[in-house]
């Protein structure tokens, strides 16, 4: 996995590309954790280049929801396709998360 990140204003993007999963959870971790330490007021997961979710990727994201709540700060997905929606919807987390089709309606929802 591969996360560039962009900052807009108080709102961090990190866009992921690649697969979610077990192999990419300590990178995941550490590179969120990076951005709640400078205390954003928000990250955007946009994931319009993640094909693949499998369910060590789906505890990451339960994971940086959790953070993120402890850190006061908000969270939104962005870009999810359609094998990964189908994936939050059949384990019944797509409604755990705020999730948009376009990163800049994401971006947007902090505003």
């Amino acid at each position: 996995m591969k996360i560039n990140i962009q900052d807009y204003n108080d709102v961090t993007v990190a866009e992921l590309q690649g697969e979610l999963d077990g192999d990419a959870a300590e990178l995941f971790r550490t590179t969120i954790a990076e951005i709640i330490a400078h205390h954003r007021a928000g990250i955007v997961l946009d994931m319009s280049a993640v094909g693949f979710i499998d369910s060590q990727g789906l505890e990451q994201l339960l994971w940086v929801r959790d953070y993120c709540n402890e850190s006061r700060c908000e969270l939104r997905l962005a870009g999810l396709d359609e094998n990964c929606l189908k994936v939050l919807e059949i384990t019944r987390l797509d409604g755990e998360f705020d999730h948009y089709a376009e990163l800049a309606k994401a971006v947007k929802s902090f505003a």
